[in-house]
């Protein structure tokens, strides 16, 4: 079923991802990856001591099969995970690491599609509670949101949950883990990804479910029977 304008009726709070669906993807591909990539290295020997990057050197390690990996081991294996795109959680914290800084020092500002402005602005408005769940981390949610083209946006945002304090984004579970840290019946929960198995996950946990799914986006071409949109400004919440 493919609507114009797709309503939802009893909508209590509404999920978004962001990659493909707020925002550019190629902005994460073209801009993010290689942002924090090139800064590996360093970063890692600059921060070495710190418990947290211990701690993610650890994580790297157990995931290559290595005790006491050296920092040219620990490189390469991220490296390599995001040349696959995987979505590991010590890559994924490392990266939103090492964003922050960018986003901090001014060099990077994050990205939106308009449409998707104007509608997280509009439910804002209208009171109604709006959470993150993307497969980057929390805090790289946290620094995309406060370091957006008109400012800090972090004010209309309830919630982030990420791989790691939900679930891998396309299991039945992590949506469920969602609505249960919302306090919410599944019912009530608008999610809105341009992933169809994402979606499906999604669906089969009880939540409601809207495609986003723009021209030139990678998941475009996939074919489903949601409701869909081509710009959030589309999307109609109804009592």
């Amino acid at each position: 079923m493919t609507l114009a304008e797709p309503s939802f009726t009893g909508i209590a709070h509404v999920v978004v991802d962001i990659e493909g669906t707020t925002s550019r993807s190629t902005y994460v591909y073209d801009v993010l990856f290689p942002y924090a990539t090139r800064r590996f290295d360093a970063w890692l020997a600059e921060h070495a001591d710190e418990p947290q990057v211990r701690e993610i050197v650890a994580d790297i390690g157990r995931e290559i099969g290595v005790a006491d990996p050296t920092r040219e081991q620990v490189v390469d294996a991220l490296t390599a995970w995001v040349a696959e795109d995987r979505k590991i959680a010590p890559l994924k914290t490392l990266q939103g690491l090492i964003w922050q800084e960018g986003f901090d020092s001014g060099e990077l500002v994050s990205d939106f599609y308009p449409d998707a402005l104007e509608t997280l602005g509009a439910w804002h408005d209208a009171g109604v509670p709006i959470s993150v769940y993307s497969s980057g981390s929390v805090l790289a949610q946290r620094n995309w949101y406060s370091h957006s083209p008109v400012g800090d946006l972090t004010g209309w945002i309830s919630g982030y949950y990420d791989t790691v304090n939900a679930g891998p984004k396309r299991e039945e579970a992590s949506y469920r883990a969602i609505a249960a840290a919302i306090g919410a019946d599944p019912a009530t929960l608008l999610f809105c990804s341009d992933v169809v198995a994402e979606l499906d996950a999604a669906r089969d946990a009880g939540l409601q479910v809207v495609r986003v799914r723009r021209p030139g986006e990678p998941h475009a071409i996939e074919d489903s029977a949601y409701p869909e949109v081509s710009v959030m400004a589309d999307i109609r919440l109804s009592p």
